[in-house]
């Protein structure tokens, strides 16, 4: 079992930036997972917005390509995304995302908010 806990949420206006956080918990090498940062906003699917491999390889959404960086700390265990000229079409519930060997543990999600 993996409990993920997300922060760095919030309100912000457009064109400026956050930082979240998910710290990891529980049974399990963190190193080992995939990580991931998903969001869902009013009235959508849940879409994923950057992932991060257990070597470090990243891949981002067309639409937070250039904006957004998902990073790690192995020896921390957390996942970090941080997100640059915010648009209020940003504004979603995001999701921190543990995967491995067909395993998914999920965070409670945090809300991110963007005012033009």
């Amino acid at each position: 079992q993996v409990q993920l806990v997300e922060s760095g949420g919030g309100l912000v206006q457009a064109g400026e930036s956050l930082k979240l956080s998910c710290a990891a918990s529980g049974s399990g090498i963190f190193s080992r997972y995939r990580m991931g940062w998903y969001r869902q906003g009013p009235g959508k699917q849940r879409e994923l917005v950057a992932a991060i491999s257990s070597d470090a390889g990243t891949n981002y959404a067309d639409s937070v390509k250039g904006r957004f960086t998902i990073s790690r700390d192995n020896a921390k265990n957390t996942v970090y995304l941080q997100m640059n000229s915010l648009k209020p079409e940003d504004t979603a519930v995001y999701y921190c995302n543990a995967g491995l060997w067909g395993l998914n543990y999920w965070g409670q999600g945090t809300q991110v908010t963007v005012s033009s």
